[in-house]
């Protein structure tokens, strides 16, 4: 099949990956002509383990290209999959602009039948408006089909989540499109769910919100588990036996990030009012994230309560680990806390660069330490609890207080190391 994508970027590169992967002869526009001269080039602006490979390997066998050219892409080819960014504005609400122009590209240029696939995460009924809006601008209803079909991808294992994935949700008023989609992805074995086009979004919002719940649910936990001397791990250990909760998302910490959790919540949240419902659980799944990060600022000043003549070392900035994404990190929101304080704040992370006035950046886990009062873990990256020389840390460190941010450490080994080991719930 012939497919072009609108937007690399993280969505559009991985889906665009793997569908080339998959048989099909892709073209990923992008408005940016120096990201699709890098792409061109072999090379990804993003970080994603594999993605960089897959592309270069199709991009050779001439099943994978990328332009700028818009109009000519969509006239091309008879897919076209909408993956353009829906960012949050100031105000909170979503910022449909990206989609907006790329309705007006396909009014524009669309000359014969094609099949609109929106990958993007879209409030619920953006994909109603869209059909509307393309009528409304001279598209004939026969010369398109319109299909809501979410991603589900995790950054740090976006390839292998789209070539397993636990589900394909298809949203459309066209049953013929079920085939269609099953065409597209054909060769991942998998669970089909079909639904109406306000179906599919709410099912994207839905798991993103009911993920975020279970997060801030087991961190309120924490701090129970803090008041009673109860170790949060055996908490987490004995609800993930129970086969209607689960394990997963049960990991007590200093609160959920990235591009996706904290603006979904607040997309919802917002769709959910102004329909008059109020979301009174989605609001409290919320407060408990933005509460996290003080919370673990308020166990740091317990042991340092001076922070102003501290130096504070990070451990990761990206909100998860096998990811360069700073976006809502709460490594982020900590820095801002700490920068209030007037303390000095450096870190190191394997892969995400920061940019902050208030923050020095190395590039050795080691060094990262050095003269430090404080050590946070932030993100749970590997290298910062498998195989660390503690003692090169201990030595290297001015002061000997741990804040385990993500509850990965062991605390008897921190003892053991001559640390002041502190964790929430962990006893």
């Amino acid at each position: 099949m012939n497919v072009c994508i609108i937007g690399s970027g993280y969505v559009g590169l991985t889906t665009g990956a793997v569908l080339a992967q998959l048989g099909h002869h892709v073209t990923c526009v992008d408005l940016d002509q120096n990201k699709v001269k890098t792409l061109n080039d072999g090379k990804v602006p993003i970080y994603e383990p594999g993605l960089e490979e897959l592309i270069q390997e199709n991009a050779k066998k001439g099943t994978l290209s990328f332009t700028t050219e818009v109009q000519k892409a969509i006239q091309q080819n008879e897919i076209i999959m909408i993956a353009v960014g829906t960012p949050l504005r100031p105000d909170q609400t979503t910022d449909l602009s990206y989609v907006e122009s790329v309705i007006e590209d396909l009014a524009n240029s669309i000359n014969s039948y094609k099949i609109i696939i929106t990958k993007s995460t879209v409030p619920v009924g953006t994909n109603e408006w869209m059909n509307r809006t393309l009528i409304q601008k001279g598209v004939r209803p026969d010369l398109f089909d319109l299909v809501s079909n979410p991603e589900f991808l995790k950054e740090g294992t976006a390839i292998k989540d789209m070539l397993n994935p636990d589900k394909i949700v298809v949203g459309t008023t066209n049953e013929k499109m079920v085939d269609t989609v099953k065409q597209l992805y054909k060769g991942l074995d998998t669970l089909y769910i079909v639904t109406n086009l306000n179906g599919a979004e709410l099912i994207k919002y839905a798991s993103n919100a009911f993920l975020a719940t279970k997060i801030s649910f087991i961190n309120e936990l924490a701090r129970i588990s803090d008041a009673f001397d109860v170790d949060i791990k055996t908490i987490s250990k004995a609800l993930g036996t129970d086969p209607r909760i689960g394990p997963h998302f049960l990991n007590a910490g200093i609160g959920y990030g990235g591009s996706c959790f904290p603006k979904d919540l607040t997309t919802l949240t917002f769709s959910a009012i102004s329909k008059q419902v109020v979301p009174y659980l989605l609001h409290a799944v919320q407060k408990v994230n933005d509460t996290q990060v003080d919370y673990y600022l308020e166990k740091l000043q317990d042991s340092i309560p001076d922070l102003s003549t501290a130096r504070i070392a990070l451990w990761g900035l990206a909100f998860k680990p096998g990811t360069d994404d700073t976006r809502h990190s709460p490594a982020i929101r900590l820095l801002e806390r700490l920068s209030e304080h007037k303390c000095e704040v450096q870190g190191y992370d394997p892969v995400a660069v920061l940019n902050h006035p208030s923050f020095r950046q190395l590039d050795d886990l080691y060094e990262s330490v050095k003269n430090c009062d404080a050590l946070i873990l932030v993100t749970e990256w590997e290298e910062f609890h498998q195989n660390v020389d503690w003692n090169k840390v201990k030595q290297n460190m001015k002061g000997s207080v741990i804040l385990d941010g993500r509850n990965v450490l062991d605390p008897e080994v921190a003892h053991q190391y001559g640390f002041q080991y502190l964790g929430v719930g962990r006893h």
